[in-house]
């Protein structure tokens, strides 16, 4: 069970958003806040594995209860969900610059939101894919946005090889380390990583085949093995670690 604090101020969100999530049999619901200093609050004495936090709270909104909270318990444990309508760039840039972890949208289904609660609690970041093209592109310009990314130093540069069966691989070394064992022990194709620079792009599938000449069906077999090459579950998450790693510039 993960233990989580409801920090909303409208109260039927805020019940039916705990009934929903009880019933699921994966979440707690330890604490709840209708406003931004009961919210400091209840997370200072429950100490939940996640805040889902709203930004629009009546006093002191989300973004600054997040700055406090993070100013006054920098060695909290606590992992930060954003759950609001704000879809804004200003909104979500704000809120990664606070500290939250995740960021989803409020019209989410319930199943969507306690997948974005159970990987904000393992320490991975969940983007709604509603605004995840506002994070790539600040992404691109500040890469610690999303992580701390090494400079690349000139001899950072792709090399290449090829498998037993002929088709080329891409060894990307300049790359944290947790990606880097991945690319050498499973790299990417040279298709694999031209369809990860589209997903980064933003394109969907029926795009990527437009462009890259081969079909759907193809586009969809290669997502597949990127996703499980990069350890992620969904196409955002493979583009964030993209950006993060260095892999796609």
């Amino acid at each position: 069970m993960i233990r989580i604090v409801l920090i909303e101020d409208h109260e039927l969100t805020r019940v039916g958003l705990r009934a929903a999530l009880q019933q699921t049999g994966k979440v707690e619901v330890a604490g709840e806040a209708a406003n931004g200093k009961q919210g400091l609050a209840v997370l200072e004495e429950v100490k939940p594995d996640v805040a889902v936090v709203d930004i629009g709270l009546p006093d002191i909104d989300g973004i600054e209860l997040l700055e406090r909270f993070r100013q006054e318990h920098p060695e909290s444990k606590t992992k930060v969900l954003i759950l609001t309508m704000h879809d804004n760039e200003e909104a979500v840039l704000a809120a990664f610059a606070a500290g939250a972890d995740s960021y989803s949208m409020k019209d989410a289904s319930l199943e969507r939101l306690v997948e974005a609660i159970r990987i904000t609690h393992e320490g991975n970041t969940w983007i709604d894919p509603a605004i995840a093209q506002i994070v790539l592109r600040q992404a691109r310009k500040t890469p610690s946005l999303v992580s701390t990314v090494a400079e690349p130093t000139p001899s950072d540069k792709p090399t290449s090889q090829r498998d037993p069966h002929g088709d080329e691989m891409t060894n990307i070394e300049s790359v944290n380390s947790e990606v880097q064992q991945i690319m050498e022990s499973d790299p990417l194709t040279a298709r694999e990583l031209e369809i990860l620079e589209q997903i980064v792009a933003g394109c969907n599938n029926a795009q990527i085949a437009e462009k890259l000449f081969i079909t759907v069906g193809t586009v969809k077999t290669h997502v597949r093995s990127i996703l499980n090459k990069l350890c992620v579950d969904d196409r955002t998450q493979a583009a964030v670690r993209a950006l993060r790693s260095g892999l796609v510039n």
